[in-house]
């Protein structure tokens, strides 16, 4: 029986955390969505590192990978009619994932602060229409 050397080892558990890390990340909680949909999580510092320093350049990679994917199906999910909803699941999901997630945080969207910061921007540009 031949044994596997340690390059192979390393790939292969590099390999298995690769494919767990989707479903860690993408796993919903119906805990941690508040009201309308905002998130109110409260990460610790070691869940904002793992995140900046593992999940976050996976991210980065599966949101490119699934740019190049796209166009190179692109002639075939025209002809079906799908291109949208091919680039939703290639490229729009990863990229909310990276993107649209705050640093430590399990689920993408925008929290309750930052809800309220908007709708106070919006109430201030309002009332300095209304001045002039």
């Amino acid at each position: 029986m031949k044994k596997m050397s340690d390059a192979s080892r390393l790939c292969t558990a590099l390999m298995i955390a690769c494919l767990m890390l989707p479903q860690s990340l993408w796993a919903q909680s119906s805990a941690t969505v508040g009201r309308d949909g905002a998130v109110d999580e409260n990460p610790n510092a070691f869940a904002m590192l793992g995140d900046f320093v593992v999940a976050r350049p996976i991210g980065l990679v599966l949101t490119a990978g699934g740019t190049v994917l796209w166009l190179a199906s692109l002639p075939f999910t025209l002809m079906a009619g799908n291109a949208g909803d091919a680039a939703d699941t290639l490229i729009l999901g990863p990229g909310e994932q990276t993107f649209v997630r705050c640093l430590g945080c399990r689920q993408s969207g925008y929290t309750n602060r930052d809800i309220e910061q908007h709708e106070q921007r919006k109430a201030a540009a309002a009332e300095a229409e209304a001045a002039q």
